[in-house]
């Protein structure tokens, strides 16, 4: 199953404590496939960098390319196309032609602006962290 996880998603699966753990167990045990581009990995690092510091950046980014070598599970897309989908918050719709391109099956997230993929007819849905781990992870 190929994902894309929204940034708030990203910085949340860290930390042994985190109920959004399991989606870093399925991404360590080559369960879940991750779709990134280019654009979604500056937004990663921008946002890790100015809310938790360049030494966890450095984390993350090391976390990505363990799982790529691992499990060769991380797609870098090149979306030639923008599709607009995303109205509330422009910089969101990175993640949404990531996820439309790269055809995945969800975008897990917790910003209520990627409601506008519902019923949208694009493939990829939104869906909470949460709701992600109750429906595919089997945890409660």
């Amino acid at each position: 199953m190929t994902v894309v996880l929204d940034t708030n998603a990203l910085i949340q699966i860290f930390g042994h404590a985190s109920t959004l753990a399991p989606i870093q167990d399925a991404l360590l045990q080559g369960r879940l496939h991750l779709a990134v581009s280019t654009p979604v990995l500056l937004e990663y690092e921008e946002v890790t960098v100015r809310y938790a510091g360049t030494q966890r950046w450095h984390d993350v980014w090391a976390f990505l390319t363990l799982i790529s070598r691992l499990h060769g599970s991380i797609h870098r897309i090149g979306p030639r196309y923008r599709f607009h989908t995303i109205t509330g918050d422009p910089d969101d719709d990175a993640f949404a032609d990531c996820a439309i391109v790269s055809g995945a099956d969800y975008l897990i997230t917790s910003d209520h602006h990627f409601d506008a993929l519902i019923g949208s007819g694009y493939k990829p849905q939104p869906i909470t962290p949460e709701e992600f781990i109750r429906r595919h992870l089997g945890r409660p």
